[in-house]
């Protein structure tokens, strides 16, 4: 007698009808969704984006910021030095480009809100190495001791008690609100609104990150927020690759609400020059996964007593190509008097 296969497993099948499984258990049926009643998984990123875009006014200096350098009662060229510093220890140590802003943020937050002894020596020093110190602290892994932190020409070095007074301070006056929202925190997003598919989105993210970091020792850069910061060197960065060398601030304006194409042109206008001056000699090139057949060739030799006879034979050997990521550490140092 032949048994069916749905009769092997009748007994596992569940009782319920279609009109059970598809009801509330009382008999009525469950409110259709339509397609339309599913949000886009983007919809919650663009609601934080314009979120970030609200809320960007509260971790930057005010616009009389820069009048005060204007009026000299803050030194710019003190301030410079003061962010070149910050700049060469980032470097030194391989620190992220977001930690070296984040540092120059604290900085330019803590001398509007708070005037220093005098305008330029030590004072800049310190408030330098404590701003840096909290910036490291806030984003990498591996933070070095307050003393090797005193590194690359640093004028004057402080005992580890005198920079963590400082950064109680810096705390304090910025009301310990050390997440700032940075240009930063929309490259990722505006890439990827520029290059959806992903092609080029790591090259725009780290060349705008290249100019971001270029351009912060120009007090003039504080006269935009971080959000048009980071549309403008996307766009300074989309205009080195042919793909995009007609993308504009019409086109970054689009990219979410709350951006201006006025203050995009004056952001890009600034940061042009310190673009040109970075722009890679070779456009980066996308190239297609290859395989590469590679011939080895094996020879089998008989016993030294028997005759010179010996076959060969011949093997093929599939390697796959990959690329190869090397990363250099330098060694740390430190200085002092």
């Amino acid at each position: 007698m032949s048994v069916s296969y749905s009769d092997c497993f009748s007994d596992l099948l569940c009782g319920e009808d279609s009109d059970t499984v598809f009801s509330n258990g009382g008999g009525e049926d469950l409110p259709e969704c339509s397609s339309s009643d599913i949000e886009s998984p983007f919809s919650d990123i663009d609601k934080s984006i314009a979120g970030l875009i609200e809320d960007e006014r509260n971790f930057v200096p005010g616009f009389d910021y820069i009048e005060r350098f204007q009026s000299q009662s803050l030194s710019a060229a003190a301030r410079e030095e003061s962010v070149g510093w910050i700049l060469k220890v980032q470097r030194h140590y391989g620190f992220q480009p977001l930690t070296a802003y984040l540092a120059v943020n604290y900085f330019d937050r803590f001398l509007y809100s708070r005037s220093l002894p005098q305008t330029n020596g030590w004072p800049l020093q310190l408030l330098s190495v404590a701003c840096l110190s909290l910036a490291a602290k806030m984003e990498e892994p591996l933070v070095p001791s307050l003393l090797d932190l005193q590194v690359e020409g640093a004028k004057y070095i402080f005992e580890p008690k005198t920079i963590q007074r400082m950064e109680f301070l810096v705390l304090r006056i910025l009301d310990w609100r050390l997440r700032s929202i940075t240009p930063f925190s929309f490259l990722s997003y505006f890439a990827y609104k520029l290059d959806s598919v992903g092609t080029f989105t790591a090259f725009l993210i780290s060349r705008a990150s290249q100019i971001i970091l270029s351009n912060i020792q120009e007090a003039s850069f504080h006269e935009y927020w971080p959000s048009c910061i980071a549309a403008a060197t996307i766009l300074c960065a989309a205009n080195d690759l042919p793909n995009f060398s007609l993308v504009n601030a019409e086109h970054a304006e689009s990219w979410c609400d709350g951006l201006c194409k006025d203050k995009i042109v004056g952001c890009y206008e600034l940061v042009q020059k310190y673009a040109i001056a970075l722009r890679p000699r070779r456009f980066p090139r996308v190239l297609p996964q290859v395989r590469v057949m590679t011939r080895t060739s094996t020879v089998a030799t008989s016993d030294s007593s028997s005759s010179s006879s010996s076959s060969s034979s011949t093997s093929y050997k599939r390697r796959k190509l990959s690329n190869s990521w090397w990363s250099t550490t330098d060694d740390d140092k430190a200085s002092s008097d």
